[in-house]
């Protein structure tokens, strides 16, 4: 659905940035039930943590890039969220490289579920029936820049907590290994003791 939007976004008339709204609005309502059946069925995948998040990013991120090109939305705004979602996928990267997967912060679905509303909402910037979305959508915007700064902090609270305790695992099972190795050649040396202490007396053949 990206390129659509972006598409329809390139064309610059109202009636072609409610298509975009529109199809923005289809695309973020699917994604909702896409996990939510995905709970429900207990078919959660590790593959599905990875891209969900990274879909959503894609959608919004052009998104965002398209409305400050129209002026509808402050660059600096865009930069911070955009700066945001690299740091945070450059953290579950570094997690996945550890063995640890780092699912969506509670913080981090609300900012998604803010801006799903507020970016369609800043497309139709002449409004709707009387209702000013663009100027609710800009208000949406700030309040999930809130959200995002504050669950960025959760993502990396989680990373580095979750990398201590992956070090910490390896260094455990290397310090199990070494001592079962440890345990296994005093065993072959106790063993070659009792056997040069006690030799085996083999029976005389009959004549």
């Amino acid at each position: 659905m990206v390129p659509v939007v972006v598409l329809a976004l390139f064309q610059g008339t109202p009636e072609w940035d409610l298509a975009a709204a529109l199809l923005f609005g289809a695309a973020s309502i699917t994604d909702y039930f896409d996990g939510y059946l995905a709970r429900k069925q207990q078919i959660v995948t590790i593959y599905g943590k990875l891209m969900d998040p990274l879909a959503d990013k894609f959608l919004v991120i052009c998104s965002l890039v398209m409305l400050q090109q129209m002026q509808r939305i402050h660059p600096v705004i865009v930069m911070v969220l955009i700066c945001r979602e690299l740091a945070i996928t450059g953290l579950r990267a570094l997690a996945s490289a550890e063995g640890v997967i780092i699912p969506a912060s509670p913080g981090a679905k609300w900012k998604t579920a803010i801006q799903m509303f507020a970016v369609p909402f800043m497309m139709v910037k002449q409004g709707l029936w009387g209702i000013p979305l663009y100027e609710i959508g800009y208000g949406l915007m700030y309040v999930s820049l809130a959200f995002s700064l504050w669950s960025a902090k959760d993502y990396a609270v989680d990373f580095f907590r979750a990398a201590q305790d992956a070090r910490k695992k390896r260094s455990r099972e290397r310090d199990l290994i070494k001592k079962a190795r440890r345990e296994s050649r005093l065993a072959r040396i106790l063993a070659r003791g009792q056997k040069r202490a006690n030799p085996t007396t083999l029976d005389s053949p009959s004549e």
